[in-house]
């Protein structure tokens, strides 16, 4: 049996962005890849995170993923509450080995792994470069990434897509004022 193919337009953001990116626009009408299990088990694959792909860990990845949305979308005065809650079912452990320092992260339940590591890369994001994690320019795009252009001016979700459309639709206008 083959793996269900991911069918969102942008992955690989870090794990925070691609909970939200599990959201986006096609042909006018939101969708929504964590409806049910099945989605879930296509993002927990598409982010190599080994956890069951049942209703109680859809529950609080949805959860989480609200909570982020309030973070990015709205403001930090309106989602930390939220966050905060989704990280309160979780910490790190720092551990020293042969290899060197490392971190491992601990969950009061697992079903919160998911949404936990999601919230706790926000964190990392936020403290490391806020003004790069960006929502798409493109007026009817709800997708989200983390800008890693050396300027910081990243724009679009995608070139090709959302770039590509915003471009197209000035030259149209430019087209139909000068006719």
């Amino acid at each position: 049996m083959s793996a269900t193919p991911d069918p969102r337009p942008l992955t690989g953001e870090p794990v925070s962005l691609d909970l939200l990116n599990t959201r986006w626009m096609h042909e006018g009408a939101v969708r929504d890849l964590l409806t049910d299990t099945k989605g879930l088990a296509v993002w927990l694959r598409s982010n190599r995170l080994d956890f069951p792909a049942d209703e109680t860990v859809l529950r609080h990845t949805l959860q989480a993923r609200d909570a982020l949305h309030a973070v990015v979308d709205g403001s930090l005065a309106e989602g930390a509450a939220g966050v905060d809650t989704v990280l309160a079912h979780g910490r790190v452990r720092v551990t020293l080995t042969a290899q060197g320092p490392g971190e491992i992260p601990e969950f009061s339940d697992p079903s919160w792994g998911p949404g936990w590591l999601a919230a706790r890369d926000c964190l990392e994001l936020l403290n490391t470069a806020p003004d790069r994690i960006r929502g798409c320019a493109h007026e009817s795009c709800i997708l989200h990434f983390f800008d890693t252009s050396r300027n910081g001016t990243r724009r679009w979700c995608s070139m090709a897509a959302c770039g590509n459309r915003a471009k197209a639709s000035r030259h149209y206008a430019r087209q139909t004022k000068d006719d």
